[in-house]
């Protein structure tokens, strides 16, 4: 579980480290702010189709090999965009490093659900997914660090070399696994897909993770032009951020294999709040680097609770289960992203983000709602109709 959660780090490090740099890519490549903040959007799209679609292409090969293939193409997308001054050319890479992103998250999950307990399966999740919290730890904050130093390329040739590490590691630490038979019935797994729900959690994805994304992937100008805070201490911010989003969501992971449901309407409802504090205060130093690090607390802590709960809403379809989560996740990221990015050219100026960001995540009420009740009742949810 370990060694996924090495690779989660640096996926989820790739994904949002460009919300701590977004300054420097603006200035050089001469685009606006929330041209540059598309980056992620445009990686947020790719792993929408990546995490549910490369998993079925590679349904017949065994979970290793393909956790291996992302890694590679991970590392070669890097390097384009370390290399490239074109931005096409770099939003086409970084869409294709998605795709190969989406698909590492679904099977790394998948993987440590498997070789974890009945009773431990949310743990073992949120260990994965604690790697991916990792990244905002440290990953995020040096990505930053380096940028400020060496220039924001650097930051991608750093995490090209890191991700060969990785590949060492996973080829030799990740047991072989047996391809999947022939026999085996694609169109029997895609059947367990119509659960109600499923489609609930995918929901409660999608809107919990859009609404701290919507802040967090403009956080540098928040902190610098909105709330004052030195360029020089942004990397420290981010990595309290981190922190708190690593212990949040071991912590979820542990809770949530006793009370799931709890954990999925506590954690977005004080997402929500805090992110509405954040619009309103962010005026403030102090008052903005404490609700940052509140956001980190709650704001992803949920998430490896709605992963297990998707796979194991999945049925047969556990894989694809875990992929629509990602994928799910990352719609939240693209509509987040594009919404807070629209929210800085109206009158709500810098403080739109977090606004935007806090009536997102307040929707995640409504499905996990729906989700307790219907674990209340004890009576079983239909399947939707064909």
């Amino acid at each position: 579980m370990y060694v996924l959660a090495l690779g989660t780090f640096l996926m989820l490090t790739t994904e949002f480290v460009v919300a701590g740099i977004l300054p420097e890519i603006s200035r050089d490549l001469q685009i606006s702010l929330a041209q540059a903040g598309s980056l992620i959007t445009v990686f947020a799209i790719g792993m929408v189709i990546g995490a549910p679609l490369l998993p079925l292409l590679t349904i017949r090969v065994s979970k290793r090999r393909t956790l291996l293939i992302a890694l590679v193409v991970f590392i070669g997308g890097h390097v384009v965009v370390a290399l490239s001054s074109d931005f096409t050319t770099i939003m086409a890479a970084r869409w294709v490093t998605a795709l190969a992103t989406g698909a590492f998250w679904a099977v790394s999950a998948v993987v440590a659900a498997n070789v974890a307990g009945a009773s431990m399966q949310s743990a073992a999740v949120g260990v994965v997914a604690a790697g991916g919290s990792l990244a905002t730890v440290l990953g995020v904050p040096i990505g930053a660090f380096i940028a400020q130093h060496l220039g924001w390329r650097g930051t991608f040739w750093a995490l090209a070399v890191a991700a060969v590490v990785a590949v060492v590691c996973i080829a030799r630490l990740v047991p072989r696994d047996p391809p999947r038979p022939a026999s085996a019935s694609i169109r029997a797994d895609l059947a367990d897909l119509r659960s109600v729900r499923l489609w609930l959690v995918l929901a409660a994805c999608t809107t919990t993770t859009g609404g701290v994304l919507a802040a967090y992937s403009f956080i540098a100008p928040i902190l610098t032009d909105r709330a004052g805070v030195p360029a020089a201490l942004v990397p420290a911010v981010l990595a309290g951020f981190g922190i708190c989003s690593f212990v949040g969501t071991l912590l979820g992971g542990r809770l949530g294999d006793r009370h799931a449901h709890a954990v999925i309407l506590i954690a977005p409802a004080a997402s929500a709040l805090v992110l509405l504090a954040l619009a309103m205060f962010s005026g403030y130093a102090g008052v903005a680097v404490a609700l940052v690090a509140l956001l980190g607390a709650f704001g992803l802590s949920a998430n490896s609770v709605l992963i297990h709960l998707a796979v194991r809403h999945a049925g047969r379809a556990a894989t694809l289960g875990s992929g629509l989560a990602v994928a799910a996740f990352n719609t939240g990221t693209a509509i987040g992203t594009t919404s807070a990015g629209a929210a800085l050219t109206s009158s709500l100026g810098l403080a739109g983000p977090a606004a935007v960001g806090s009536g997102i995540a307040a929707l995640t009420l409504i499905p996990a709602a729906l989700l307790a009740a219907s674990r209340l009742r004890r009576s079983p949810l239909p399947t939707s109709s064909h």
